[in-house]
């Protein structure tokens, strides 16, 4: 996959409230550019999960979730991505379109991303392997293959039409409840999960935070397995989680600190908004709890 043409990056501010509270801040920096990547495997079967998280626990649960779908997708000798199908289908977009037609989507919100959380497993062999876009900048961190302490438990959940048994584990703070079916013999699932006689089909936290569910199956697939080639900055899980944290608490100033330029973010007169670079409290929690311990 060949870099192409870029247009001018079009920042959009955005800013959550209710109730007088402000629940999020967020930069939509879009760049019409594909990176170039590196193929690491041909997969062979392919997963989609619905991937919801609650981005006000503070609230209504049903009122603040946030979505994407993402592609699990299986290779040989145990290696797996999990990506944002959505950012899979922007990229194939990107690359066949002209700049005129890719300024047009952008500016009718076309092109809109999804989650930039990637999770390898088994690259390298026996290691997880995190890619994520925070801002502009692109960060990367390995970690051993976690081990998950599963225990085995009396329920049973269809799943696609597969006939699913649960198992719970405490990991990183939160306790797990996941579906896993036999008929599939893979020691894979969404996210970091592994280690179960079956692919995991389900997986939710104790509070209803964080879930996925697989809503469909391409068993004979021939998508290539990639990363991009991209000036990663390399770090650990916990330095990650200090940069996310950083950059989600107040965006606009993490924004002007690693790129030189200048936000503005304005109230619905037109005025600079006052406390706009004050740092928020997050109304959520990571996927990982124990990152700050």
């Amino acid at each position: 996959m060949k870099k192409i043409f870029s247009i001018l990056a079009i920042v959009a501010v955005t800013v959550s409230v209710a109730s007088g509270k402000i629940l999020r801040r967020q930069l939509s920096i879009f760049q019409a550019s594909v990176p170039e990547t590196e193929t690491l495997a041909l997969g062979n079967m392919e997963f989609v999960y619905d991937y919801r998280c609650i981005v006000d626990t503070t609230g209504s649960l049903e009122d603040n979730v946030s979505s994407d779908n993402m592609l699990l997708q299986i290779g040989p000798d145990g290696i797996s991505k999990f990506s944002s199908y959505k950012n899979l289908i922007v990229d194939s977009i990107l690359m066949r379109s002209t700049s005129e037609q890719i300024a047009d989507a952008a500016l009718e919100g076309k092109l809109s991303t999804g989650e930039f959380m990637t999770i390898y497993k088994n690259y390298p062999h026996g290691r997880i392997t995190h890619t994520e876009k925070i801002c502009q900048d692109w960060f990367r961190y390995e970690e051993e293959m976690p081990r998950l302490d599963w225990e085995q438990t009396d329920s049973v959940a269809n799943v696609l039409g597969y006939e699913c048994h649960s198992a719970r584990c405490m990991f990183r703070g939160r306790e797990w409840t996941v579906f896993y079916t036999e008929d599939i013999p893979l020691m894979d699932g969404p996210w970091k999960f592994h280690g179960l006689p079956g692919l995991i089909m389900k997986a939710s936290d104790e509070n209803g935070h964080y879930t996925f569910e697989c809503i469909g199956i391409k068993s004979q697939a021939d998508r290539p397995i990639t990363i991009y080639k991209v000036p990663f900055n390399k770090t650990d899980r916990r330095g990650y989680y200090d940069t996310r944290h950083r950059y989600e608490i107040n965006p606009y100033a993490y924004y002007e600190s690693t790129t030189g330029k200048t936000v503005t973010v304005l109230d619905e007169n037109g005025n600079p908004q006052a406390g706009a670079y004050d740092p928020i409290e997050l109304p959520y929690g990571y996927l990982e709890l124990d990152w700050n311990k």
